[in-house]
């Protein structure tokens, strides 16, 4: 079980506005002794793990590491939004199994590579 994320940033300000346009949700600004986070929205009382987005020298963003899964009603909607908010899509929403739901994947404004899954 994820209980914390944190997705690397060269660009905060451009991070949080793909983020925040993809996923239509605020993107709380926080800093630490000079590193710079960007919180998505807690989850109180449900089984979902939230996280950030952070700008570190030792955080490098890449398509090569580890794959967050966001989930989603619809991955549609989201992918939908990606490339007007200056992302790439990798894949289009794909049927998993009959199931499993669909997935979708696309590379963010950073450089990462990220996913996401629903039922629908």
């Amino acid at each position: 079980m994820v209980g914390w994320f944190e997705i690397p940033v060269s660009d905060m300000d451009r991070a949080k506005t793909f983020y925040e346009t993809v996923f239509k949700v605020d993107i709380k600004d926080v800093e630490f002794d000079g590193l710079k986070m960007g919180w998505f929205p807690e989850h109180k009382g449900s089984n979902q793990s939230s996280g950030a987005l952070i700008k570190q020298s030792s955080y490098v963003p890449s398509k090569e590491g580890v794959l967050i899964y966001f989930v989603s009603k619809n991955v549609q909607v989201e992918l939908d939004r990606v490339e007007a908010a200056g992302g790439k899509i990798g894949l289009e929403k794909t049927k998993i199994s009959e199931n499993n739901g669909f997935m979708g994947m696309f590379i963010d404004t950073e450089g990462n590579k990220i996913a996401l899954h629903s039922d629908a």
